[in-house]
């Protein structure tokens, strides 16, 4: 969440990002309901003072019906300090609860629009194939090459999962490998974190775990979730802590299952893969001090165009507009791949993200740093996808494929997957 002492004396800008990021929070209640807890606050411990005051003269020597009048006014007195805990309870559930619907500010160079076709592609790396024959998608691929088995994980699972095999297990157990030696290499803690986290960790990340708009599936009864992203428990592995200053930066890349809802994930750009219930992800995760950030964030997107210029693949990058920024995040990046089998003639997909959060994951989770001055203060985070692995997996194989149906494995690969090609 934001500093909730900015919300006045930064009002216009809050309203104005509130408005470019197109959600709807009424600032004006939100400071109303903070007046009301403030006042409620003071109203209940001027109560427990008298109360205080009044159990103090009960000790005193006095006669049977002065007794009787305090008992009375303490009586009232502990009815008037209910009453008013009952309220504030009551305001402080709403307070906080739009208080963290407010979002972050929003760098001043984020484009300013609703959805991602207001986003601004800045660099163009690489040049898509052009192929002699009709480019297959990765789906067609898959089932011609016995690599993806979709009709059987329904069967099985449901709509939007499936079974990867063969060379396919080779090649996700390569992707994860080869992303995970380029990211250590760069001072990067590797860690197989959880696939389930508690509802508190999941709040403070960003990530709604409860409701219609959720992409999050909850573990019935255990305050628990399962992961969308690596990024929830990486992120929660250091709340309540204070950090040396000279300890920061701290680096971490996180393994993980990730599992979302999709809830309105359809359309031809949603087929296969590319939007699924269950992937495996490579997470990489800074926390650093705030005059490090920025740096950190160009840090992040130059290592996952390593990454994907490494695989040989053409591909975009896009400064995320305001409308697609999510809550937590002040400026997010994308690389979007190109996908030769998706649309009519191919097409550019996301293939990964990366968000610097300032410091607003951190106030929720309570993750801090002593400075020079001794004063504790809150780190900045930030996160950046290594490698999502399903939509690696598109963009390798609709980009390696050859006329006579097989696939070439992608050079830095071939180590790691111990084939060059995939053919039947």
């Amino acid at each position: 969440m934001i500093d909730y002492r900015e919300l006045r004396t930064r009002h216009d800008e809050i309203a104005l990002n509130i408005k470019n990021r197109n959600m709807k929070v009424d600032l004006d209640h939100v400071i109303e309901l903070q007046d009301s807890r403030a006042a409620l606050m003071h109203e209940a411990e001027e109560l427990r003072t008298q109360r205080n005051a009044n159990a103090a003269k009960m000790k005193g020597p006095m006669d049977a019906s002065e007794r009787q009048v305090l008992i009375e006014e303490g009586r009232k007195l502990k009815e008037g300090i209910a009453a008013a805990e009952a309220k504030l309870e009551e305001v402080e559930k709403e307070y906080n609860a739009l208080l963290h619907q407010i979002p972050n500010y929003a760098h001043p160079s984020a484009p300013i629009g609703k959805e991602d076709k207001d986003s601004t592609a800045i660099k163009f790396v690489g040049k898509p194939p052009v192929f002699n024959f009709k480019a297959l998608d990765h789906v067609q691929l898959g089932e011609k090459l016995d690599l993806i088995d979709f009709d059987t994980a329904t069967k099985v699972s449901g709509p939007k999962f499936y079974y990867l095999k063969n060379e396919a297990v080779l090649l996700q157990m390569g992707l994860e490998r080869y992303a995970l030696d380029i990211v250590m290499k760069h001072g990067f803690t590797p860690i197989i974190t959880p696939d389930v986290a508690k509802e508190e960790i999941l709040e403070g990340i960003g990530f709604n775990p409860r409701g219609e708009e959720s992409n999050i599936y909850t573990v019935e009864g255990t305050g628990t979730a399962l992961v969308g992203t690596a990024e929830i428990t990486l992120g929660g592995y250091n709340s309540g802590r204070v950090f040396e200053k000279s300890e920061l930066p701290v680096r971490m890349t996180g393994l993980s299952h990730c599992f979302r809802r999709e809830a309105g994930g359809a359309g031809q750009y949603s087929k296969g893969l590319y939007r699924v219930h269950q992937f495996s992800k490579l997470e990489m995760f800074i926390f650093c001090l705030p005059e490090d950030s920025d740096r950190m964030h160009e840090e992040l997107l130059a290592i996952e165009e390593e990454i994907f210029s490494g695989l040989g693949l053409a591909y975009r990058v896009v400064d995320t507009c305001t409308g697609d920024l999510g809550a937590p995040a002040y400026r997010k990046f994308d690389i979007e791949a190109w996908m030769p089998g998706r649309g009519d003639s191919g097409e550019y997909g996301e293939v990964t993200s990366t968000s610097n959060c300032t410091d607003y994951q951190a106030r929720n989770l309570n993750i801090r740093f002593k400075d020079d001055d001794g004063k504790t203060k809150y780190v900045h985070m930030l996160n950046g996808t290594a490698v999502a692995v399903s939509r690696a997996l598109v963009a390798v194989l609709e980009n390696y494929q050859q006329e006579d149906g097989s696939v070439r494995i992608p050079e830095a690969l071939v180590p790691y997957c111990g084939v060059k090609e995939i053919r039947r």
